[in-house]
This record gives C-alpha cells, sequence and structure tokens, in this order.
C-alpha cells in the first residue's frame, strides 16, 4: 500500500539530514511523526522513527566515554559539504573558522592549541557548511588518524601564517608529511576521478595574518613558489579583510549547485535548497527528494532567475545550474 507522504514530509525530512545534535534530530522525527498520514501504509515508517527517536534518546542520555587519547578517524558530515582545515602548527586554522563560524575556538600564539579534530558550521547565504579544525601538521609529525579525516573530507584549506617569514618551508612541510600518507592537494580545475577522490583533494591555500608586518613580502614569495598548485587568498582576523571572499571562495571550492523544490501550483522555498554535485540531472534532484519520485519521475519545469528562465520544461537528464528552481511532475 502507498504511503502517500505529503510534500510537507519530505521538506521535514531534509532538515533532518542536517541536523547535528541528538536532540535536534529529536525534534524533527517527532514532526515527522506528526505528519506521517496514520494508515496501514505508514506502519513500517512510523515503527522506523519511533525506534530512531529511542535510540537517539539512549545515547542522550548516556554518559560520556572517559577521554581517549588521538583523534577520532571520522567526523560525520553535515550541511552542504565537508572541508578539512588543516595547517602548520600555529598557522591560524582556528582563527579562520572562528572568522567564518562566528564560534568560539581556542586560539592562542603557542604552537598544538588543537589537538583533536572539531567540527563548526559556516553559513552562506542560505546553506551551512561544515569545517574541520584540526591539529597541527608538521614535517615530522601528524596525528596517526589526521589523515583519514583529510580523505574524507569533501575539500581542503590549508592555513599559513603570513606573519612568519618561514612561512612557505613551514607550508612544504605539511605538503611532504601529506605526500608519505599518498594525499595530494590539487588545483580546483582540475578533474579528479571517482576513484582517486580520497587521494586527491581540491585545496585552497588561506593566508592569515595579512595586516602582519612583512606579511607581503611573504605572500608574493608563496605565490611564486606554489605557482600553479594551488589557488590561494588572504585575510586579516583582526580587520575582517578578505573573510567574506573567502567564504564565497569555499562554497567555489566544493563545486556544489544549490535547488530549489517547487510543488505545481505553489510558491518555492527558497531559503532550504538540496545541495548537489556540480554537474547533477534533474533525477539526482528527484532522488534526493525522496525514492518514489525518482522511480515516478516523468518530467521537470524549471524557473532560474540569472538566466531569465520560467517554467521551461526539460526531461530527467537535463544538468541543473546553481539556484534553479525545479518543480518535479510524475
Amino acid at each position: 500500500m502507498p504511503a502517500n507522504l505529503p510534500p510537507q514530509y519530505f521538506e521535514v525530512e531534509r532538515r533532518l539530514k542536517t541536523a547535528r545534535t541528538a536532540q535536534e534530530k529529536i525534534a524533527i522525527c517527532e514532526e515527522l511523526l506528526a505528519i506521517i498520514p496514520k494508515h496501514k501504509g505508514t506502519e513500517k515508517l512510523q515503527a522506523q522513527f519511533k525506534s530512531k527517536i529511542a535510540k537517539l534518546r539512549q545515547e542522550s542520555e548516556r554518559k560520556p566515554a572517559g577521554a581517549k587519547h588521538g583523534l577520532i578517524g571520522r567526523v560525520e558530515k553535515s550541511g552542504a559539504g565537508q572541508v578539512a582545515v588543516i595547517g602548520p602548527p600555529n598557522g591560524g586554522k582556528s582563527s579562520i573558522i572562528r572568522a567564518l563560524t562566528g564560534h568560539e575556538v581556542e586560539v592562542a600564539d603557542y604552537p598544538y592549541t588543537t589537538r583533536t579534530a572539531a567540527p563548526f558550521m559556516m553559513p552562506f547565504e542560505n546553506i551551512q557548511v561544515q569545517l574541520i579544525d584540526t591539529p597541527p601538521i608538521a614535517s615530522d609529525f601528524m596525528e596517526n588518524r589526521l589523515p583519514e579525516i583529510i580523505k574524507t573530507a569533501d575539500t581542503v584549506l590549508v592555513a599559513v601564517d603570513l606573519g612568519d617569514p618561514e612561512a612557505a618551508s613551514s607550508l612544504e612541510g605539511v605538503l611532504a608529511a601529506l605526500k608519505e600518507k599518498r594525499i595530494e592537494l590539487v588545483l580546483q580545475s582540475r578533474t579528479i576521478p571517482p576513484e582517486k577522490c580520497p587521494f586527491l583533494k581540491h585545496a585552497l591555500l588561506v593566508g592569515t595574518k595579512l595586516d602582519a608586518e612583512g606579511a607581503a613580502s611573504v605572500l608574493d614569495e608563496i605565490k611564486v613558489l606554489f605557482a600553479g598548485r594551488f589557488g590561494m587568498t588572504a585575510i586579516s582576523t583582526a580587520s575582517g579583510e578578505g573573510v567574506e571572499a573567502l567564504r564565497k571562495a569555499v562554497f567555489d571550492l566544493l563545486k556544489i549547485v544549490r535547488v530549489y523544490s517547487k510543488a505545481p501550483g505553489k510558491k518555492a522555498d527558497l531559503t532550504s535548497p538540496f545541495a548537489l554535485k556540480s554537474g547533477s540531472t534533474v533525477m539526482d534532484m528527484a532522488r534526493a527528494v525522496h525514492k518514489d519520485f525518482a522511480l515516478n519521475l516523468n518530467f521537470a519545469r524549471i524557473w532560474n532567475r540569472g538566466d531569465h528562465i520560467e517554467g521551461l520544461r526539460v526531461q530527467r537528464d537535463h544538468v541543473l545550474a546553481d539556484e534553479d528552481v525545479v518543480e518535479l511532475h510524475l
């Protein structure tokens, strides 16, 4: 028997995919239970959510285990993409994250302040991007589980302190340590085959302390030494210079498009887009909404303000652009 779930269900279900805390997930699951029609066709779905709520409550009530040495090997992904922020000791990683997210991050003027990986959410227009603050990397030391976090992340930011005359040397040490783990950072424009994704990562160099004495000459040196290997931007977390440009650069680095769903005869919700990989099609969008939509999709209509497209009928293999509004027809 079909479930016949209302459009509101799928809108709320999307929020569940980006929820971070157990309490937030419980609240969304309870909201979904209230929306689900109560009939025989939805009994299994109702049972799944009730079981999920019970499990989440157990997890939230469980006392935290004692501290463990070393890093967790994986940080659960959340938001529109996951970006690992890496760099040498005192390179400015935590300062970058604080500037981009507004969250307080432990920052100090001595090396190895950050000892464990920690996730933070960066707002960009109407989406959230997950940034992972990581322990520092030196030519002779890297936390043994950090490579797995980098390989799992979608992209990488590399922080380098422009106030340090030895910044270029420190950066070479980071790259050498990564190479020992078979991880290579590459230009954003380079195409990475799917099988190489864990070991080849699009990366952006971020120079910090742009306002420091001598920063301009250090920046020029790095640009010359690493020309053609990475894109680079620079910021001052003290003055805020370059921070908003970096936020946009992070979005571009992820290579995603924001797509909005629209029910026939209704306005699109422009506050909660689907984040899809660049090159995704209408069929990919249908799968993201719900598997039933993908199975029964006939065609779609597209609106895009930038290209002045209004309700154009397209087929399932149509490639979507950023900020397309998609109306799925079954």
